[in-house]
């Protein structure tokens, strides 16, 4: 059994210790059936607002802007940021998940979080915040407490 406590992974390069312990986390990808039903698994490119000071050195130092895209998997999702030609994976399990819609949107996990600017690419990715709400409850659903009478 693995105890994992960097949940941010520099996967610039591919490592495939790297997808093991994603694997692990969160679990495999999605199969091209199971994307095809899903109609996609991948958010459009979006705006990083801001973030949480403890992942200030994953963000361009200089005035560029940040992206960073999404991906379901199904124990969880990967948000993929971009640092010039760096790249960054922060794997979060739904359990550790807090989406909040404040003038954009927010996710938010393991003390850190990272806000999406609310604009055009942010707003083209409005399904896929939907699919992820499901995803996230229908997880949850599994662990809920039965209602005592």
């Amino acid at each position: 059994m693995y105890i994992y406590f960097v949940m941010i992974l520099n996967t610039t390069h591919n490592n495939p210790e790297h997808s093991k312990i994603i694997d692990n986390l969160i679990g495999h990808p999605f199969t091209l059936v199971q994307k095809l039903k899903m109609k996609g698994v991948g958010s459009k490119r979006m705006i990083i607002d801001d973030v949480s000071p403890n992942m200030q050195s994953m963000m361009n130092k200089v005035s560029d802007i940040n992206y960073a895209n999404i991906e379901l998997r199904p124990k969880g999702i990967l948000v993929m940021i971009n640092q010039g030609l760096k790249n960054f994976t922060w794997i979060i399990p739904y359990y550790q998940l807090v989406l909040y819609k404040v003038n954009g949107s927010s996710i938010h996990a393991q003390g850190r979080f990272v806000h999406f600017k609310n604009n055009k690419t942010f707003k083209e990715n409005k399904k896929f915040f939907d699919k992820l709400l499901d995803k996230k409850v229908k997880y949850d659903a599994q662990f809920s407490m039965p209602q005592s009478i």
